[in-house]
């Protein structure tokens, strides 16, 4: 994608991102039905539904060749990424939009034969927009964000992680991440994964850990952590495929091979 589309791409998106949040803020106390997807706790609404159906009409009406993967399932069904791919959730963090009504995101990655070219994760009810473009930085409402600091060690960091990790699972034994939590300087849970990225990438947290995240819920924010000199792999350290879920580990470059290896990889033995 050249410089002149890439921008026209970015300007067009931004507008459609900053309408429909919008939106959300002015029917935040409306009235909205709850449904449950695959457990009681994936939840979705009335307005993540809604909100994805103003993004398709948008984007089919004045881009029709492009496609879009998006969670609601009113996108495109897609088996690669060849051509310009906007991967979209309207609401990242949907039990936080029920429940607290705040700190969810809007996120929209845009992908060209799977580069990622333009990425936006939008705290609503903050009016923060996190952006950034292939090759130009990251910003934070329109501030450029500056490239993650070199000196940092594990005993300093602070780890995004759910308590899911802290308990019995199928992917890492409980006491290696036990065990994480005791060396590093803190961790923090905040109920979208969209932002926890965007953290990442300010530096407010220095790494994020997911046991299962789908390419809605880091295409955008893959796009800007990488743009400020971060690394997201999944938990094997392999390249995120983008079109299926996956265990997710973005972070600071200082700390993601000793995160990976010493209490991922052998976490798993």
């Amino acid at each position: 994608m050249n410089k002149e589309t890439r921008d026209l791409l970015f300007d067009q998106a931004k507008q459609w991102i900053l309408e429909a949040g919008a939106t959300i803020r002015r029917k935040i106390n409306d009235p909205i039905t709850i449904q449950t997807k695959s457990n009681a706790n994936d939840l979705v609404t009335t307005m993540d539904k809604e909100t994805e159906q103003f993004f398709v009409g948008k984007i089919k009406s004045k881009y029709p060749s492009h496609y879009l993967f998006s969670e609601e399932g009113f996108g495109d069904k897609l088996s690669s990424l060849e051509g310009t791919v906007w991967i979209i959730d309207p609401i990242d963090g949907t039990m936080n939009f029920v429940h607290q009504k705040r700190h969810f995101a809007i996120s929209v990655g845009i992908y060209q034969d799977g580069i990622g070219e333009i990425g936006f994760i939008y705290d609503v009810m903050a009016d923060i927009l996190y952006s950034a473009k292939k090759g130009e930085g990251a910003m934070k409402n329109g501030a450029k964000l500056p490239p993650l600091k070199t000196d940092l060690t594990l005993q300093e960091s602070i780890v995004g992680m759910n308590h899911y990790w802290l308990c019995k699972n199928n992917l890492v034994k409980e006491t290696a991440m036990q065990e994480l939590v005791k060396q590093v300087r803190g961790t923090r849970t905040y109920g979208s994964a969209a932002l926890e990225f965007a953290y990442v990438a300010e530096g407010i947290i220095d790494c994020y850990l997911a046991m299962k995240l789908s390419p809605w819920d880091i295409a955008a924010g893959k796009i800007i952590v990488h743009e400020v000199g971060g690394i997201t792999t999944n938990i094997s350290g392999n390249e995120f495929t983008m079109l299926d879920s996956d265990a997710v580990l973005t972070c600071h470059p200082a700390i993601h091979e000793s995160i990976l290896s010493e209490f991922l990889i052998k976490g798993k033995k």
